[in-house]
């Protein structure tokens, strides 16, 4: 018997939400819209049908205390540390190694520890559909159905539905990265294309077999790894191949030259909080739709966003902005150019003020 487990990507940094995402204290460890933490919400969904023994938790080095803090019921074995983060392709496939030697005929479920997910019991009866295609051999994707011409998703072209018991599974045609307005337009009238919602679930074979079809070099290290990892050979193994693998994300590495990918549709009332102007769409407005944290004072002020849990804001006249005051940084622009924020951060670094970062 095949048991599903999760593993819960947690090493994202979080940048396009500076100043209030951190360095120390990044997106997955904050509550935004949520009475818990965004990785404690992400166990928590899951908790129903998949429980702690079989959650794995995959985080930067410097992070783990943080992970262990937000989720005790996890055992500590199963948190596992990165050196330094080197995309997904790295963490994915260094988890399915560690947990390979555990269970070698587990499915796994990798999830995000950063997102928002309003519908949770649809939610997992989409992951149980995932987990019976991934069964079959398949790499089974979460796509979200677009409801605007998002140019900041990943787009999954489907092509008819090749199964499925209580929801349909659909055969992927092809992914379309990040396309320009008119695209999003284009797919957005049409009923075969989602958002990639970056969760999939696939069996340790099937990971393991294309990692060393599609990745072969990092498939070596990891597995190497994945070997000493529960002997007193770990960290000295670990700092001295992990230092030489190249940054890569699992979906360009993997999936998107796999060559048996479904989606699943998944109407799960999703949003990634990926930027300040996702807020708009997670937090309830007040009487003039502006959207606040903490003491604000409008006249003729509509549509922003203001955070600023310890200092009085007042705003006359403006429109669509987004104020972010966390004493140390004060943050103001236009709500249209949420994205650009991760070019301060990028700014920032190259000056070398890391401490506001």
């Amino acid at each position: 018997m095949s048991y599903l487990y999760a593993l819960i990507m947690a090493g994202g940094g979080g940048t396009r939400l500076w100043p209030r995402s951190r360095r120390d204290q990044p997106k997955q460890f904050l509550n935004i819209g949520t009475p818990h933490s965004l990785l404690r919400e992400a166990y928590l969904r899951v908790a129903p049908i998949i429980p702690p023994q079989r959650t794995l938790v995959i985080t930067g080095e410097h992070w783990l205390d943080a992970v262990q803090a937000e989720l005790p019921e996890v055992p500590v074995e199963n948190i596992l540390g990165e050196p330094v983060g080197r995309g997904t392709a790295p963490a994915v496939g260094l988890a399915a190694e560690v947990l390979a030697r555990r269970d070698p005929d587990a499915l796994l479920a990798v999830l995000t520890a950063d997102h928002l997910i309003r519908d949770q019991e649809r939610f997992r009866a989409v992951l149980l559909e995932a987990a019976t295609a991934a069964a079959e051999g398949h790499i089974a994707l979460l796509g979200i159905t677009p409801t605007e011409p998002n140019t900041g998703y990943g787009y999954i072209e489907t092509n008819g539905r090749i199964g499925g018991q209580s929801l349909p599974v659909l055969r992927v045609e092809s992914f379309k990265e990040k396309p320009t307005e008119e695209r999003a337009r284009e797919f957005l009238a049409s009923d075969n294309f989602f958002w990639n919602s970056g969760m999939f679930v696939w069996s340790l074979k099937t990971i393991q077999a294309e990692m060393r079809r599609l990745m072969p070099e990092l498939a070596e290290r990891v597995a190497t790894i994945g070997a000493a990892w529960d002997t007193p050979a770990r960290d000295t193994v670990l700092a001295e191949l992990w230092e030489g693998i190249r940054a890569e994300t699992i979906d360009y590495g993997v999936i998107e030259r796999a060559s048996d990918v479904v989606v699943i549709p998944a109407d799960i009332g999703w949003n990634d909080v990926g930027s300040w102007a996702a807020l708009f769409d997670v937090l309830p407005p007040d009487k003039d739709a502006n959207i606040v944290e903490g003491e604000y004072i409008s006249v003729d002020s509509r549509n922003n966003l203001i955070y600023s849990p310890n200092r009085l804001v007042a705003a006359i006249g403006v429109e669509d902005l987004v104020i972010v005051d966390t004493e140390d940084v004060i943050l103001i622009l236009p709500r249209n150019r949420a994205q650009d924020v991760r070019q301060i951060v990028a700014e920032l670094r190259r000056r070398g003020r890391v401490d506001v970062l």
